[in-house]
């Protein structure tokens, strides 16, 4: 192209592995896979705004291809050196291919991405040259950070307490006090890390932080939760403070270091399902224009995408180029961002075969469950994918936790008051040990929430019948219509004092199952506060308040932030909510870990119509019983106290009827004796503890 001209610096060969951009001594090896390519240029820019490049290099098949791999070694090149690919070859779709010599090609292994504000999706999609609109790779020395001794944590002895958060949504409304400049930002994330050790949970577990595509989303809108990804090693650029090219890399890695430094774990939502490109009318970004075939599933005719994400196209996980890349990209979020974790989306799509047919072994998850390099981390399957594969109890993985989706399910039908509940709540209560029935499970695998990104927040779930999705732009189509919610008399806010005294019991009756249930659990952020969508269920395009964590409630909800800190505080101090084992009953022949009652001691009721249910669990070496009734009936029921080891009192610790702070007390502020009875109002939790030193 006469506006580019050759470089004149040394180079030399290079070497196929390893792939990406490598600062070695002297300058940086490129290599990238592109098997069917003619011929591949690379494209070096002196800003990250350059409309063009200020050096093309064209690779020579005979001395810079090795099998797959094309490479490069570029002397008096380094750390923050900006870069994109070319590759040309034929567009022959029938055989998987689908070269196109005009798009600037981001690097599959590229550890940061630039060029965002000059960034235009639909030159990516038109004909033509699109270098001017063109998203650039970084080079970027992953060993310059200092860690200044950090290392990834393992997990807490006890259980884990996740928070499902949006890193940019959690400082970016004027609400939280920052400057502009720090508002959405990793760096404006650190300052609010107290707000999360106060609150007590063990881990953030964020929504995906891969560079993605804003731009992927209905006009005039923007894909703000980010599962739409365009590189798997780089960090979002655009959450950095620190706009240079190589600024989100160590801005990402402060914001970890941080929050180790707080005993606070990192576990990513990653979205190797699917990727920006879309279906076949989507645009040419990476993988498409490099290695389609390696890259994505197609169909048997190799002209039409396999779609079983729902997003137009799905990740040929389990082939052998995509796997390794996945791979690689797990490893290196290890081993140089010091993360802790992942979870996975639409886990389920990773299992399936070249063919599209779902694997008993796959390849992938076999080599993640024993990769050395992974060996510490938490894994998290969401064990389903968008064509109907449903693997929740059954993921092939052993060392992965699933997010349980019948604890969602059963929990919001039974305090909805609904028929039938009352057997499927108390699998739910101790682990799931129904659905995690393979022999290596553990009551941690079952990842419990009530609410998550997708769906109802927790006060929307008490707030409103249906959906209200318009602003998302699709009719009100988008979002699931399946939500089990119950707005208690009136859709939306209301100015009835009774309806909104029994939403917010109803948001603590759902806290105190979540937390008083075996297994992990995972709180959305904001539902502490009562944070509301304002009834969308689906905002994934949505950058404005309906998911802009709102700091004026932490104020304003004072009393149900004390509430679910002295919760999970509750939880973790609980031995017997800590053993990694699933619970066994008590029966007539022996003494159990957890003992059923109804309305009255030892005596469950399960018939369809019953909505009550209490438990108690056998004291673990800290010496302390717990006992919790459920009411998610209509009216008032009256409870009998069971006896109970030992001869010390009852202290009511919770009863979510009362106004704060009388709906959280301190053990020993209320007693009653043992064999008394309790009355509960309708839909009501009441929580008792006893232990030998009576606190």
């Amino acid at each position: 192209m006469t506006h580019e001209s050759q470089n004149n610096s040394e180079t030399a060969p290079g070497s196929p592995a390893p792939l990406g951009a490598t600062c070695l001594p002297g300058g940086v090896n490129f290599s990238i896979h592109a098997p069917a390519a003619h011929s591949l240029d690379l494209l070096l820019f002196d800003q990250a705004d350059a409309p063009l490049p200020s050096i093309t290099i064209t690779l020579d098949p005979l001395s810079n291809r090795t099998a797959t791999y094309w490479h490069i070694f570029l002397a008096d090149c380094g750390h923050g050196q900006i870069y994109g690919w070319r590759a040309r070859g034929s567009q022959k779709t029938a055989l998987g291919q689908g070269f196109d010599g005009d798009k600037v090609l981001l690097d599959p292994y590229g550890r940061a991405v630039t060029g965002t504000n000059i960034y235009n999706r639909q030159a990516a999609r038109s004909r033509g040259d699109n270098c001017a609109h063109a998203l650039r790779s970084v080079v970027v020395d992953a060993d310059l950070y200092d860690w200044q001794g950090d290392r990834p944590l393992p997990a807490p002895r006890g259980r884990e307490v996740i928070y499902e958060m949006h890193v940019s949504g959690f400082t970016k409304s004027p609400s939280s006090g920052l400057p502009q400049n720090l508002r959405g930002t990793y760096a404006g994330f650190i300052q609010k890390i107290p707000y999360l050790q106060e609150l007590g949970i063990t881990a953030v577990e964020l929504l995906p932080v891969h560079q993605f595509d804003p731009q992927d989303a209905p006009s005039g809108l923007e894909n703000f939760w980010g599962y739409s990804s365009l590189g798997f090693f780089a960090p979002h650029s655009s959450y950095s403070s620190d706009q240079s090219p190589c600024g989100a890399v160590d801005e990402f890695r402060d914001l970890v270091k941080a929050l180790h430094g707080a005993g606070i774990r990192v576990i990513l939502d990653v979205v190797y399902n699917h990727t920006a490109e879309a279906g076949v009318s989507g645009p040419v970004i990476s993988w498409r224009g490099l290695d389609l075939a390696s890259y994505y599933l197609l169909d048997q005719s190799k002209t039409v995408f396999a779609d079983f994400t729902g997003c137009g196209n799905t990740i040929n996980a389990n082939g052998p180029v995509a796997r390794r890349m996945i791979l690689d990209s797990l490893r290196y979020w290890v081993e140089h961002m010091h993360v802790d974790g992942f979870r996975f989306d639409l886990a389920s799509a990773m299992t399936r075969g070249t063919d599209g047919t779902p694997l008993a072994i796959p390849p992938l998850i076999q080599a993640i469950n024993s990769d050395p390099v992974l060996a510490g981390t938490t894994l998290i399957a969401e064990a389903w994918d968008a064509a109907g594969l449903y693997q929740v109890g059954s993921f092939p993985g052993d060392r992965f936790a699933e997010w349980n989706g019948p604890f969602r399910d059963h929990g919001r039908a039974f305090w909805r008051g609904d028929q039938d509940t009352i057997e499927n709540i108390m699998g739910r209560i101790v682990g799931s040990p129904d659905l995690m029935t393979a022999s290596d499970e553990v009551p941690s695998h079952s990842i419990n929430y009530i609410t998550c990104h997708d769906g109802f927040c927790l006060n929307d779930l008490v707030s409103y019948d249906k959906k209200h999705n318009l602003e998302n732009g699709e009719d009100n189509r988008d979002g699931s219509n399946h939500n089990l919610s119950c707005n208690h008399g009136q859709e939306g806010p209301t100015s009835d004092q009774n309806i909104e005294d029994l939403r917010l019991r109803q948001i603590r009756n759902f806290l105190c199952l979540l937390f008083l249930s075996h297994g992990t659990p995972m709180l959305l952020m904001g539902d502490e506060i009562r944070h509301t969508r304002k009834g969308n269920n689906n905002p994934w395009c949505q950058d404005n308040e309906l998911n802009w964590f709102n700091w004026d409630l932490v104020r304003q909800q004072d009393g149900l932030l004390r509430f679910t800190r002295n919760l999970i505080a509750l939880a973790r101090e609980l031995d017997s909510l800590a053993e990694d084992r699933f619970w066994s009953a008590t029966s007539p022949e022996k003494k159990g870990d957890i003992t059923w009652h109804g309305l009255e001691p030892g005596k469950p009721n399960w018939t369809p119509e019953s909505h009550c249910i209490a438990y108690s669990l056998t004291p673990g070496p800290d010496g302390k019983e717990i006992l919790v009734l459920f009411n998610a009936s209509k009216k008032e029921q009256e409870f009998i106290l069971p006896k109970s080891s030992g001869t010390h009192t009852w202290f009511q610790i919770i009863d979510t009827s009362k106004t704060s702070p009388h709906d959280f007390r301190s053990p020993g502020k209320a007693n009653i004796e043992t064999g008394k009875k309790v009355l509960l109002v309708s839909k009501s939790t009441m929580v008792l503890v006893k232990s030998p030193s009576n606190v």
